[in-house]
């Protein structure tokens, strides 16, 4: 085994812009990229190692041969073949739709997969950017109704000034959309299924209204989830702050000059580190370094019991816990 890179999964979006081509350090483009996929198995769109012994394999392909050394033994009995998180970076040169995601229990009854919990990393951030989460106070369903009629839904909606660093957790069930200006690191469920609830009347590339789903997001809102709010960061070890704690993913940020060593890293699970700024090498005893640098995602092994590196970097750290059933 090894610790493993993908190639990146450009995504070309009516929203999106050129900041995560200059940012990941690609050639320009025609096309408008709003999301690139790092870290995914998601049918169709799945990543592929980039190099060593096993460059060409799917994210899945891995996680069926390699099983409990790859991701862990608690993940495995948790999610069995199936890897459970999608990790993207997110370009919004426009806004997004005002959306919301259905939870585990109606996501696996329509659709037969996983719900979408997630969070947002905040990359950088135009002045005067938004981030859009939860309802501004108390709703009831009629009000709601009525304000997508009268066009008026941005007025219940919460809207909150991003900048860098800033951190949002968005639960299943909650009203939400990112605005434009906005360069982010989304880590998730491993789902895609969304719920538009407004697009501001936008047309598609076969200049069509872009679809809505106003009958599955009034299932889906949790009209009991107030305003969102920005992630506290407590601090866990030297140079490392605790950005998100939850039963579907955990995510650490990690800041560094010179060398580092990750005890332990994923506790017996998996490790995705991507980087946000600079660039490490990372090693795992007996194996080959790999060179992580700024746009690029990392996946490094349950059975790694520590990852030496060095560099001057920023990173975010993301697992699953196991143990949390």
């Amino acid at each position: 085994m090894q610790i493993y890179k993908f190639n990146t999964i450009l995504k070309p979006v009516l929203w999106g812009g050129s900041k995560l081509l200059e940012f990941k350090g690609l050639p320009a483009s025609d096309q408008l990229i709003g999301e690139t996929w790092e870290l995914s198995a998601m049918p169709g769109r799945e990543s592929v190692v980039a190099e060593g012994l096993e460059a060409g394999m799917t994210l899945s392909q891995l996680v069926r041969h390699h099983g409990d050394e790859l991701v862990g033994d608690e993940v495995r009995h948790r999610y069995g073949d199936n890897f459970p998180l999608l990790i993207k970076f997110i370009d919004a040169h426009r806004d997004l739709s005002i959306q919301v995601h259905p939870d585990d229990k109606m996501a696996r009854q329509r659709h037969g997969c996983s719900g979408k919990n997630e969070m947002w990393y905040i990359l950088q951030a135009d002045e005067h950017s938004l981030i859009r989460t939860g309802f501004n106070r108390p709703v009831q369903v009629e009000e709601f109704d009525r304000s997508l009629a009268e066009g008026s839904i941005l007025d219940i909606v919460n809207a909150t000034y991003s900048k860098p660093g800033d951190v949002f957790y968005i639960p299943a069930g909650q009203i939400h959309s990112i605005g434009a200006g906005n360069m982010l690191v989304e880590i998730q469920q491993s789902s895609d299924i969304t719920y538009r609830v407004w697009d501001y009347n936008r047309f598609d590339t076969d200049g069509k209204l872009r679809p809505l789903h106003i009958q599955e997001a009034r299932e889906a809102l949790d009209f009991t989830l107030g305003v969102g709010k920005v992630v506290d960061k407590p601090n866990v070890a030297p140079g490392m702050t605790l950005l998100v704690d939850s039963p579907e993913f955990v995510v650490r940020h990690l800041e560094f000059n010179g060398d580092y060593c990750l005890e332990n890293p994923g506790c017996h699970t998996f490790v995705a580190v991507i980087c946000i700024q600079g660039g490490t090498t990372l090693q795992m005893k007996g194996m080959t370094p790999v060179t992580l640098r700024q746009g690029e995602t990392a996946l490094v092994p349950a059975i790694a019991d520590r990852v030496e590196m060095n560099g001057s970097a920023r990173l975010l750290l993301a697992t699953v816990p196991g143990k949390r059933i």
